[in-house]
């Protein structure tokens, strides 16, 4: 007779369901009942552990985020290198670097982009990783306090800026400044699209570059807030939302949208991008022989080298903040 698996014979044992044990029909019937439901929440459990890395994708992709492997093809698929959690505004910068270190032998680092909330919601849930990009300090903080980092490995990798956007071809014309008209800018019922104020980064600096400039108290009803700065970036391209806010990389990136004016570099606290790596290795490198934190390391040393800081210098990125 086929045995039941583990867990189910430690709650017949349990309920002294021996074998040969005759107990009363329901009784045997209820305790295998209970057995096949603590099985089952076993094999979830372990589907949840084995699957927290495909879902990271998975919910990156259905919020419009994506997750590439650099110069990775059928060939080297085994050999992959560091897996990279990244701020979705670093993607187009952080893919070419990528290739650049796949360029100079380096194995491609598999990377996940999405909203920063979104990237440290699965990292406390379990999801691996052996490199974290962030979208501003609290965020990074966060995952330092709960011990999901090394803090000797934190580093600011760079700076951006903030900037007001509008449609390519729209005529409208705006300078963030002190008390600045931005309601009229949104006529009767247009939103201003921007990420979350509450949780995502570039929803924190714009609300605090509005506050300090004072118009926020007169916009706050009429958001359109979205879970990533792309997002929020769309809604502007395609005309749903006649104004919003952005960083200036992402400006840059979006042949739909306009630049109408630049914040004021002290409206807000600076935007820095912190990396760390992981506490402990979540993949290795041919078979083991490189593992995955030391792995990200070395990629991480490449992303502070002279030629990575040109390249994010020459997408827009600027210097970051000590």
């Amino acid at each position: 007779m086929p045995q039941p698996p583990p867990a189910m014979r430690s709650e017949l044992a349990a309920a002294g369901c021996k074998r040969g044990a005759d107990l009363p029909g329901a009784h045997l019937r209820a305790a295998h009942l209970r057995a096949a439901h603590l099985h089952a929440a076993h094999l979830h459990a372990d589907l949840l552990r084995r699957c927290l890395w495909a879902k990271a994708l998975a919910i990156a992709l259905a919020i419009g985020v994506c997750a590439s492997s650099a110069g990775l093809t059928a060939a080297n698929a085994a050999e992959t290198g560091p897996r990279v959690l990244a701020a979705i505004s670093l993607k187009e910068v952080l893919n070419d670097l990528a290739r650049a270190w796949v360029a100079q032998g380096g194995l491609p680092p598999v990377i996940a982009y999405g909203g920063t909330p979104t990237l440290v919601r699965q990292i406390e849930h379990g999801a691996p990783f052996d490199l974290v990009i962030s979208a501003d300090a609290a965020w990074m903080d966060t995952l330092q306090q709960s011990g999901r980092v090394q803090p000797g490995s934190r580093v600011n990798l760079a700076g951006n800026r903030l900037v007001l956007i509008t449609a390519a071809g729209s005529p409208l014309s705006l300078q963030a400044a002190p008390r600045f008209d931005l309601i009229s800018a949104l006529g009767a019922s247009g939103r201003l699209a921007l990420a979350d104020v509450r949780t995502v980064p570039a929803g924190r600096y714009a609300r605090a570059a509005l506050e300090s400039l004072g118009v926020w108290s007169s916009v706050s009803q009429r958001l359109a807030m979205t879970e990533n700065v792309r997002a929020a970036l769309l809604l502007v391209a395609r005309g749903e939302a006649p104004v919003g806010i952005v960083y200036a990389t992402d400006a840059r990136a979006e042949p739909g949208v306009k630049v109408l004016s630049r914040f004021p570099s002290d409206a807000h606290p600076p935007i820095v991008y912190p990396m760390a790596l992981a506490v402990r290795s979540t993949s290795a490198d041919k078979g083991g022989a490189i593992s995955g934190t030391d792995s990200a390391a070395r990629f991480a040393e490449f992303l502070r080298s002279p030629a990575a800081v040109a390249l994010l210098n020459e997408r827009g990125f600027i210097a970051p903040v000590p």
